[in-house]
């Protein structure tokens, strides 16, 4: 009976919902050097992927656009519209992001991992979110590009539309 007591308070403990705490994403230590490869094609892809992070995601120079996205840039994200004008538009008049000084490495972004695969790459993010009573939390983001003739020519995220 004290066996089956203890099991029963064991598997209750362990059931808890604080016995199975997410463990917390952590980034990169070096995320500059997870946008190189060996291989010269996925090496070209990963550095305009890692400029879009760098130099328009993070730095928000929507300026060098022209540099890393094409002019027909598709977009998944259903906030924003297709196009590189479009896109623009939306990280500059409408989320009205400033843009700060270029550094030579990555600053704020906390990137997790890089892969790249023919075409695409993928970048994983931590996020940094709260639950409905504010407590903060960790989880993982990721964009993903397509890259033809050195420009994003497609973009996808998990994003939702903003109500």
């Amino acid at each position: 009976m004290k066996f089956l007591a203890a099991a029963l308070l064991l598997f209750v403990s362990l059931s808890s919902s604080s016995s199975f705490a997410q463990e917390a994403v952590t980034a990169a230590t070096d995320p500059d050097k997870l946008f190189t490869s060996a291989d010269p094609k996925l090496h070209a892809n990963k550095q305009v992927v890692y400029h879009i992070v760098r130099d328009l995601l993070e730095s928000h120079n929507w300026n060098l656009a022209d540099r890393y996205l094409s002019e027909d840039y598709i977009q998944h994200n259903p906030n924003a519209a297709s196009g590189r004008v479009a896109v623009v538009k939306y990280f500059t008049e409408v989320l009205k992001r400033k843009p700060s000084p270029l550094t030579q490495k990555l600053q704020k972004t906390k990137v997790v991992s890089v892969v790249a695969e023919d075409d695409l790459v993928v970048v994983s993010f931590v996020r940094d979110v709260k639950d409905k009573s504010g407590k903060p939390y960790t989880t993982t983001w990721f964009d993903m590009w397509r890259v033809n003739d050195g420009k994003a020519t497609q973009h996808w995220d998990p994003a939702t539309k903003a109500e």
